[in-house]
């Protein structure tokens, strides 16, 4: 397996304890993740092989960062360091039932926002690399950083990687170029990175503030989706786009902020089919219920790493294995606290096979 390289900003998460509000407490847990980051993570602890590429300052709290991706098996040698900038943080409190959890940004003027894209050295950066993954969070930070996501996207089809990107919408940022809104200038700049991707992930959200495509009358905060829709979506992703060969689309049925249902579709635009999972024993559709979420935040990074993961390992990579793969992977991460899925390979192919009752292993 070649290397897979993932690019975008890592920042401090400073948690409220438990599900605390945030104006209840003067005590937050911190920990270190970002979008890219967590899909590297996920890559490693499957037992892949990820380099992760970013921009820190130069101090102690960079540090710390770089030892939370160390610790999983991510190699750093890659990150820049800067004179200039900061690290970027978030704050989050985590809903639970009826109330939703909320994150507050806070990552102006970090250092990935300020650099340059020819600060980095891509061409060793992609040297031995099989795959680049992306997010629309790192392009939503600056000018600056929509271009790097630009030109990595650039010099890694040059160097024959394969493109992933997850459209990770995030309407509280894209204020870099006023007076466009935000869902503006995510069109615009996605526009101009997508000729250059492959594979496209996405839930439909995304699919509709990024691309202006919709499943329809479908509404996500019903609690219910009409999957026979999805397909059509990736169809008309791979008109507007006709370089991308794989469109992944999350299905969260969100019925509170602790019950959710979880699953996926997988579209080959080779064969112009889809593949759904999980499934029932009669192969029809079936969301896995995860009825006691501990941490949403990262789920869909664990996906965008299963998937990964199971497209560059032979004995994983048919579709249909594949989108398995990556909706168990993704909920088992719904089990645990903070941003990166530390579940295994054998924890991830034991659900596949239908081990969902959460027995003790002994």
């Amino acid at each position: 397996m070649k290397t897979i390289v993932t690019f975008g900003e890592i920042m401090g998460r400073l948690a409220a304890p438990g599900n605390l509000r945030l104006r209840q407490t003067r005590d937050l847990e911190v920990t270190y993740a970002g979008a890219e980051a967590s899909v590297a993570a996920s890559i490693c602890n499957f037992g892949g092989s990820a380099h992760y590429v970013t921009a820190l300052p130069k101090h102690t709290l960079a540090e710390a960062t770089m030892d939370a991706v160390r610790a999983v098996g991510i190699d750093t040698r890659y990150i820049l360091r800067t004179d200039n900038g900061r690290l970027g943080l978030y704050f989050l409190e985590t809903g639970a039932n009826q109330r939703p959890s909320n994150v507050i940004y806070d990552r102006e003027d970090s250092a990935i926002a300020i650099t340059r894209a020819d600060q980095y050295d891509w061409d060793s950066i992609f040297d031995d690399a099989g795959w680049l993954h992306l997010s629309g969070i790192t392009p939503a930070l600056s000018r600056n950083a929509a271009d790097a996501t630009l030109v990595a996207a650039q010099k890694a089809q040059a160097a024959g990687a394969t493109v992933s990107i997850d459209l990770n919408f995030r309407g509280k940022l894209w204020k870099w170029e006023q007076p466009k809104s935000s869902r503006e200038l995510a069109r615009e700049t996605m526009k101009t990175i997508l000729p250059y991707v492959d594979v496209v992930i996405a839930n439909e959200e995304d699919c509709h503030d990024v691309l202006g495509i919709q499943a329809g009358d479908t509404d996500v905060h019903t609690g219910s989706l009409d999957t026979s829709r999805y397909p059509d979506v990736a169809r008309q992703v791979v008109a507007s786009f006709p370089n991308v060969k794989h469109v992944a689309i999350t299905l969260r049925e969100s019925l509170s902020a602790t019950h959710n249902n979880w699953g996926a579709m997988l579209y080959d635009s080779a064969t112009g089919q889809p593949s759904f999972a999980p499934l029932s024993a009669d192969n029809e559709y079936r969301p896995y219920e995860i009825k006691n979420i501990v941490d949403r935040v990262g789920g869909g990074d664990a996906f965008a790493g299963g998937l990964i993961y199971a497209m560059t390992t032979p004995e994983l990579s048919s579709n249909e294995t594949a989108v398995r793969y990556a909706v168990a992977a993704s909920c088992l991460k719904h089990s645990i606290k903070g941003d990166f899925n530390f579940s295994t390979r054998a924890e991830v192919e034991s659900l596949m096979g239908g081990s969902a009752s959460g027995r003790v292993v002994r």
